[in-house]
Formats: C-alpha cells, structure tokens, sequence
C-alpha cells in the first residue's frame, strides 16, 4: 500500500487539489488571512466566517467548564470577543462584495423584554458573568433598571391621556365660563375703580360693561354654523343687517368652518402600535435585506 508521502505526490492526488483550488473549496493546508478586506473571494469570506463560528461554539462550550481557573475563564473570554470582532469583519467583507448581510444589531432581550446588560461591545460568556467584579456590574446594572421602573411606574399615570386632560373640552362646559365671565367682572370692576381714584372721578360714574359679547359652549356655535341658511344670514350681516343670535359669536368664528372648529382626532392606542409595529418591519427588512421594499 503507497504511503501518505507517495500519495500526496501523485498525479492524480495533485489534479485533484487543482481543481478543489478552482472551484474555492476547503484547503487543509490554508490559513485564513488576517486582514478580511485582502479576501475577495465571496466563497472564500463564506468559508473563513463558517470556521470562526465554529471556533466560538467551541470556545463558549469551554466556558462553561466548572474546573477552569478565573485567569483562564478571563482569556477564553477575551479569544471569543476577538473572534466576535473578526467575525463582524468578514460580515462587512461578505456586505461589500454582494453576499448575504448577516450583521444583526438588536439586543438581546430577556424574558421580560428587557435589553440584557453585557450585550454591546464587550461580552460576557458563561463563567466569566460570575467573575469578581463582572456580577457586580449585572447587579448594579439591575438595580438602575428597577429604579427608571419605578419612576415610568409614577410617570406612567400621566400618560395616555385624552383630550379633556389637556382643557380641549373646557369650551363646553357652561359652568367654567359663568365663573370665568364672573372673575372678569369683578377684576373690570376693581381695574375701573383703581382708575377713578386715580383721576378724581366721582364716586357716582357707573362702571361701564365689558366690550365682549357673552361667553357661548362651542359646541352651540358649531351647531348654529353647521345650519343651512348660515352662509345667507352671515351675508346679511355683512351689509348692515343684525341678528339677535349672531350678535353672541366672537367676530372671527365667522370664517371658519365647522370641520375646522373640530378637535383634533387622537389616535388610539391600538392604532399607534400598528404604525410602531410597522416601522419596526421596515427597519428589519432594511437591515436584512438591504435597501429593497417589500412588493
């Protein structure tokens, strides 16, 4: 039987080698380049990515082990940061030269939903989250958390509020505008008073009214400017006829139109998790799948 030497100098051991060269198959005797972007072969950056995943899950797999010392724990972390970042270097390679983008930038999320701390930038694998100093950092880590909860928890009572929180509704409410009608009464009052001492008016003059028609719910006015004949009675008063019931309505309600003294529509809570929901596909397809829209 040859030997391994005499099989590796063979004619048809070296056309073979040919032509797995060719093709861009795997290559025991290659050693994958230190600088991703010198690789431009889209096959190539495939097959250097494939072997660093391979190195990770194995080096995580040894993470775990018990009987590792914390100086080694602290080393097999670091190879599998670094083997993270050589990866993200391939991926970008893989990215430019027209392969598949498999970069994901979402954290990673507990069961609650929460972003798990130690998942940007450098990581923690295994073991080392119970490192001296490490288990500190989750701890205090958590304790911030539980404390912005409890304050969206305070905060959160003032939210989600409807139009009547904000005073859109205060037009409406006839008895707010009697007391508000009577608070400007008697400060016109006590205004003409000051004013009459100041002058040496007599005691006498009678204090003159308010230059402002009475106070009226806009719900009222909206209703009399949704009728009919409204255009034809606003005409009229425009060449000098009166109306006892228009003579209540501020001047510049005159020029705008029911569907503009309108509130404005509030969407729903369940209409703005749609467009979140939305947004939140169009962001992952884009990262994905690059710059195409779904048909």
């Amino acid at each position: 039987m040859a030997r391994n030497e005499e099989k590796a100098q063979s004619m048809l051991y070296r056309f073979r080698e040919a032509q797995a060269a060719e093709l861009g198959l795997a290559q025991k005797g290659d050693k994958r380049p230190r600088m991703a972007s010198a690789c431009k072969s889209l096959r190539d950056c495939e097959r250097w990515r494939g072997e660093i995943l391979r190195e990770i899950s194995r080096k995580v797999s040894k993470i775990q082990d018990a009987g590792l010392t914390d100086y080694e724990v602290r080393d097999l972390n670091d190879e599998i940061n670094r083997l993270m970042r050589e990866k993200r270097h391939w991926e970008n390679q893989i990215v430019a030269l027209g392969g598949a983008n498999y970069r994901r930038n979402v954290a990673m999320l507990d069961e609650d939903g929460k972003e798990v701390p130690g998942t940007r930038g450098y990581k923690y694998f295994g073991r080392a989250k119970e490192l001296p100093g490490v288990k500190e950092l989750f701890q205090r880590n958590t304790e911030k958390e539980d404390e912005e909860n409890r304050v969206y928890a305070y905060y959160k009572k003032y939210l989600d509020q409807g139009p009547a929180y904000f005073g859109d509704f205060d037009e409406d409410d006839e008895e707010l505008l009697r007391y508000e009608k009577e608070a400007e009464e008697h400060e016109w009052e006590e205004a003409y008073q000051r004013l009459r001492t100041s002058l040496n008016l007599p005691n006498d003059t009678p204090v003159p009214k308010i230059p402002r028609p009475d106070p009226v719910p806009l719900s009222k006015i909206m209703a009399e400017l949704s009728q009919p004949g409204e255009d034809a009675n606003m005409m009229g008063a425009g060449n000098g006829e009166t109306d006892s019931g228009r003579a209540r309505h501020p001047p510049m309600l005159s020029v705008l139109s029911p569907a503009d003294l309108q509130h404005p529509k509030m969407p729903t809570k369940e209409e703005m998790e749609g467009v979140l929901l939305a947004l939140r596909k169009r962001a992952l397809l884009e990262q994905y799948l690059g710059d195409e829209t779904p048909a």
